[in-house]
């Protein structure tokens, strides 16, 4: 049987966790309403308690059944889905419940935790370049429909496009909402993905509390938000929140049941996250921390007995590794760091910088360049006769002719990347070279190396002054703050003297206390 809402919800027995998508509480969020001095009641919809853990769930199970009753889908089809990773899992549960087989195409940057729970539920995960614009054929979308040609009674069921995606908000979400607020709704603050959500619920809204304010929530560095001109902060630039934005407006997003759009940040995204845990014990993803950021604003409008509804998309679970461990939030500088681990690493290291490791110890690691549109195989072979474990990936500007770094790439990079399926021996290593680099000055403090090394795998030292090769010992600078960015923000020649690795700071402390 499936578990009524009015039931209390899912009275009985499910015949299937499928049974249980849905059908979600809303909590009032009074602790984080008078902390931001709210005077209206703050509501969240929890759709992180859904079955699968997310909103994406809901369309996960209707674009399936909407493909069964079409008669798109047969036993044994194989199900290809490109996402952030909450409809790859929500697409994976109702595959491993059907006995569908499931590929999921994914950018680099989302958490590993998606990748592993859709790998428990079967499902096979290609990871695809973050910095891949949507229509790049190595994008999670390019790659996808690869697959969809190369393999027989492969089928996208596309999120991007799936008329199912709205639909069910509209049928299914909206209904909720509306029967759990009596009807009376001032504000809904939805954020902004495929664009399904919130022009689902957005229509329903619309039509049945016509007074209702519909409020959207894009990330800055996404373009969905409409005037155009709210996007020009960041426009285009990376983002670490997960799951809502994007680089082109998907063709179910229909911005006009929009009455309001807020752009917000990582760091008020993480934060506000943080406090939703830590004030109203709701375990959600960094979107909520967006949705309720961007509601906690435009609520800000509203009087004491007005309700503003604000939808809370995925759980913490996604993101163990990430917003929720305080050394990531550290390293990407939305918290401070603890001070015992600075105190150590001052202990350490002292006031020495880069520059005393290149004259102590004569060099960094000696890292040889490659140009972008090498094979993979080309670079593995070169990798074998040098005997190295690293080289610099670099390429010249069609533009201006210019120079400029892509990233690294390792051997051990090189391996999980044919192993999982990211790249081929044919595959241009500019697609998997590893481009979030931290950048320093000779004149850097290599306590801070020490802290970059605990989260990217090498610090690349640079020069401000031209030079043909690597020497050691250069000239005075300012402090240089080590920055950990894509490596190809720069679109200035790199001028290096070399890569430093956690082993070359390994190799200057044993030199010290000899």
């Amino acid at each position: 049987m499936n578990g009524k809402f009015a039931d209390g919800p899912y009275s009985g027995i499910l015949d299937s966790v499928l049974d249980a998508i849905g059908n979600t509480p809303m909590v009032r969020m009074k602790r984080l309403a008078k902390v931001y001095g709210l005077e209206c009641d703050l509501l969240a919809k929890c759709e992180f308690m859904s079955a699968g853990g997310s909103v994406k769930d809901r369309i996960g199970k209707a674009m399936v059944e909407k493909a069964e009753r079409e008669g798109r889908l047969k036993a044994g089809d194989t199900l290809i889905e490109p996402t952030s990773g909450n409809t790859g899992i929500g697409l994976a549960l109702a595959a491993a419940v059907r006995g569908y087989r499931m590929i999921v195409t994914m950018p680099a940057k989302m958490s590993a935790e998606k990748s592993n729970i859709m790998k428990c539920l079967g499902a096979e995960i290609v990871r695809t370049p973050t910095e891949a614009a949507w229509n790049d054929e190595n994008s999670h979308m390019g790659v996808a429909a690869k697959l969809q040609r190369e393999l027989e009674n492969a089928h996208i069921l596309d999120q991007y496009n799936n008329t199912a995606n709205p639909m069910v908000h509209y049928d299914v979400t909206a209904e909720e909402i509306i029967t759990q607020c009596d009807g009376d709704i001032d504000m809904v603050v939805i954020g902004a993905g495929t664009g399904g959500t919130i022009t689902g619920i957005g229509r329903k809204i619309k039509e049945r509390c016509p007074k209702c304010k519909v409020v959207g929530v894009d990330p800055k560095g996404s373009i969905l938000a409409v005037p155009d001109s709210l996007n020009d902060e960041k426009r285009l630039q990376s983002y670490e929140v997960e799951g809502i934005g994007y680089d082109f407006v998907p063709g179910v997003l229909d911005r006009n049941v929009v009455d309001e759009w807020v752009k917000v940040g990582d760091a008020e995204s993480f934060t506000t996250a943080r406090a939703i845990i830590r004030n109203e014990g709701l375990f959600v993803g960094g979107s909520s921390g967006a949705n309720v950021w961007g509601a906690l604003q435009a609520a800000r409008q509203l009087k004491k007995g007005q309700k503003c509804v604000v939808l809370l998309p995925d759980s913490s679970r996604n993101y163990m590794s990430k917003f929720i461990s305080d050394e990531w939030m550290a390293e990407h500088g939305f918290a401070p760091e603890d001070g015992a681990k600075v105190k150590e690493r001052e202990k350490q290291f002292g006031g020495a910088r880069i520059r005393d490791l290149l004259s102590e110890t004569g060099a960094t690691s000696d890292v040889p360049f490659v140009t972008a549109r090498l094979s993979v195989e080309d670079v593995i072979k070169m990798m074998h006769e040098t005997k190295v474990k690293e080289v610099i990936v670099t390429e010249d500007s069609e533009a201006d002719g210019k120079t400029k770094l892509v990233g690294v790439l390792s051997e051990d990079h090189i391996a999980h990347s044919l192993q999982s399926g990211r790249c081929a021996m044919q595959s241009p290593v500019k697609d998997i070279a590893f481009k979030k680099l931290a950048k320093a000055l000779p004149s850097a403090y290599l306590r801070d190396v020490a802290k970059a090394l605990d989260f990217s795998p090498y610090v690349c030292v640079m020069d401000e002054k031209p030079s043909t090769k690597k020497q050691a010992g250069m000239g005075e600078h300012e402090r240089a703050k080590i920055s950990l960015r894509k490596a190809g923000d720069s679109r200035e020649c790199p001028h290096f003297l070399g890569v430093i690795t956690r082993i070359d700071l390994l190799h200057w402390l044993a030199t010290k206390q000899k």
